[in-house]
């Protein structure tokens, strides 16, 4: 049928090679208006997944000796390798929404080469029944080969079939007197699934209505390049920094200083990685609150320009922000606009800090600074004051500088009376 909802999907099929269908008869599924088609073929996925994860947690619990299982979700499964000298490598499985049709993804913090060569092989396993489990066999298996230990008899059972793991046997009359309570096990447990998935909308529903139709936008389309990105083979940063920026962004968007305008977000080429951001709102009894008000008559514009980039292994490492325009005197703002805060260093840094909370202290460090706007400092050539201009390479160095010397003589805490 040629409703709306129908449409957008078969535009967006037509618009990718043809190798590349299989790939996206999820998307269309997913954006054609069958939910009832839709809601039962994933409980089909969730209850394999789900099979697969329990059968994943079952045989390698926390204390293993050899291979363990984290953490699992329908979103990614933490799992770890213990080598024979007792090192642990850590990797994680990123679950892709239209599994086991499509590949999980697989990253490693380890830059042990065993360890990338073993989660670089598993990219060679395409979609197939108990995909996860046949992907975990490899990983365990290539990981004890590789480091020259027997194969663990665990990892061997991943062959088996649940009940066998578990060394239940039943005769053919128990499982024919049991075929009645599987199958009301079945009905209650697709119940449960289908309430599960159609709470989850709800509730996503609820948070995307906290959001302005403009942003949700941005939202839908950076999904659909991380889609297009992964069919061409062109995936840009990590799967860990995607996942955690887009959870960021849409916090952004949802947060109470983002719509009052405190601070505004761009991203640069809509890229994840590059962010724009116009600081509008700081204490308005600073002088530099003061400075903005001359700048708007001035200039027009009443915000301090930053720019964050962030690298792969992000929320890991730290964001590296620097100051655009206007030039700043004070406010820890160094040369070339690099900021002078340990938060920013990899030293300071926390995986757990948002991308608002960075941005809301950044602003409160420039006010505790005293930081002056350079009125006039931007139409300076830069041949006779090159000091006056910023620019990211004079930033990067700037910001290289500060960290050796901050590595040898620490940091400087003020005392809590000076804030």
């Amino acid at each position: 049928p040629e409703t709306p909802s129908c449409k957008v999907g078969i535009e967006v099929l037509l618009s990718v090679p043809t190798k590349s269908y299989t790939n996206y008869a999820y998307f269309l599924r997913t954006s054609s208006p069958s939910p009832r088609t839709c809601i039962r073929d994933n409980m089909s996925c969730f209850q394999q997944l789900r099979q697969e994860l329990r059968q994943l947690e079952a045989l390698f619990p926390k204390d293993h000796e050899r291979f363990r299982v984290e953490s699992a979700s329908l979103d990614e499964v933490t799992c770890s390798f213990v080598s024979p000298n007792d090192d642990t490598f850590v990797i994680h499985c990123n679950i892709t929404e239209n599994y086991p049709h499509s590949s999980p993804m697989w990253f490693s913090e380890s830059e042990d080469p065993v360890v990338s060569a073993a989660v670089e092989n598993l990219s060679n396993v395409t979609g197939a029944p108990n995909l996860l489990i046949r992907l975990m066999k490899q990983l365990a298996t290539s990981l004890c080969n590789m480091y020259n230990v027997p194969v663990h008899p665990d990892i061997l059972k991943l062959d088996a079939p649940m009940e066998q793991q578990n060394g239940e046997e039943s005769s053919e009359s128990e499982d024919d007197g049991m075929d009645s309570d599987l199958n009301e096990d079945a009905d209650e447990e697709d119940h449960f699934e289908m309430d599960e998935v159609t709470s989850e909308r709800d509730k996503k529903k609820e948070e995307d209505e906290d959001i302005d139709t403009e942003n949700l936008i941005v939202l839908e389309r950076l999904k659909m390049n991380q889609r297009r990105d992964y069919l061409k083979g062109a995936v840009s940063g990590s799967v860990q920094a995607t996942d955690r920026l887009m959870k960021e962004l849409r916090n952004v968007y949802r947060s109470d200083s983002f719509k009052r305008g405190i601070y505004s977000v761009e991203l640069v080429n809509d890229s994840l990685y590059d962010w724009n951001i116009k600081l509008q709102g700081v204490d308005p009894d600073s002088p530099l609150y003061a400075d903005l008000m001359v700048l708007k008559e001035k200039e027009g514009r009443d915000f301090i320009l930053l720019n964050m980039t962030f690298k792969e292994n992000f929320p890991f490492d730290p964001p590296f922000v620097r100051v655009i325009a206007p030039i700043i005197n004070g406010g820890y703002v160094l040369g070339g606009g690099a900021i002078c805060m340990e938060l920013l260093t990899k030293q300071g840094w926390s995986s757990a800090y948002t991308i608002e909370a960075v941005i809301m202290q950044i602003s409160a460090t420039l006010v505790k600074g005293k930081a002056r706007i350079q009125f006039g400092a931007n139409k300076t050539p830069a041949v006779r004051n090159p000091h006056n201009q910023y620019s990211l390479a004079r930033a990067q160095q700037s910001f290289k500088s500060l960290v050796q010397i901050h590595e040898k003589n620490g940091w400087f805490t003020p005392p809590k009376e000076d804030g």
